[in-house]
């Protein structure tokens, strides 16, 4: 009797264990007093890049613009009009953004939010023998009527699963 409670035990706390490794979701804000349902149009700004890899904002810049369109929620601009606008206001990186720069951006393109964030992760991270993909992304969507933000996410997604890791599945790609 005293073993079984014994294994029990030790089957929960692996149990616990393992659930608390994988929890790390998404960390998010979004303000309360905002009705979203007002956004027709948004323009994605280039993400800032900081990771090694070169091309990893204007990708996922194209994956959020991809998925926003897909959502059916709200029309994006084409990148190189918010690229024209930020030139315009000799705006160099996203991460000096002001409130009266929002709001330009916001008139000169005709749009009531702007999102804009970083990409810190973007690669192949090893564990043991195995690497697997992994991507860390911030973004932010501010209103250009008086330039504040009004949601903002960060997540990480990938890495070598349970899976992964034991079984020798496939992982995800990059742009999965």
């Amino acid at each position: 009797m005293r073993y079984k409670k014994r294994v029990l035990r030790i089957v929960i706390l692996w149990v616990v264990l393992i659930t608390l490794g994988c929890s790390g979701g998404p960390s998010f804000y979004i303000r309360q007093d905002i009705d979203f349902s007002y956004i027709k149009k948004v323009a994605v700004l280039p993400l800032e890049n900081l990771t090694t890899d070169r091309f990893a904002g204007e990708n996922i810049s194209r994956l959020v613009i991809s998925e926003l369109l897909a959502s059916g929620l709200c029309d994006v601009v084409i990148p190189g009009e918010a690229l024209s606008v930020l030139n315009t206001l000799r705006l160099k990186s996203t991460q000096a953004l002001k409130a009266e720069h929002i709001k330009a951006i916001g008139s000169a393109l005709g749009v009531q939010a702007v999102i804009f964030g970083s990409v810190e992760k973007f690669g192949e991270v090893r564990m043991g023998n195995i690497s697997a993909p992994e991507v860390t992304i911030t973004l932010m969507m501010a209103e250009t009527d008086g330039g504040s933000v009004i949601w903002s996410v960060t997540c990480t997604r990938g890495g070598a699963s349970f899976w992964d890791r034991h079984f020798g599945t496939r992982a995800d790609t990059l742009s999965e």
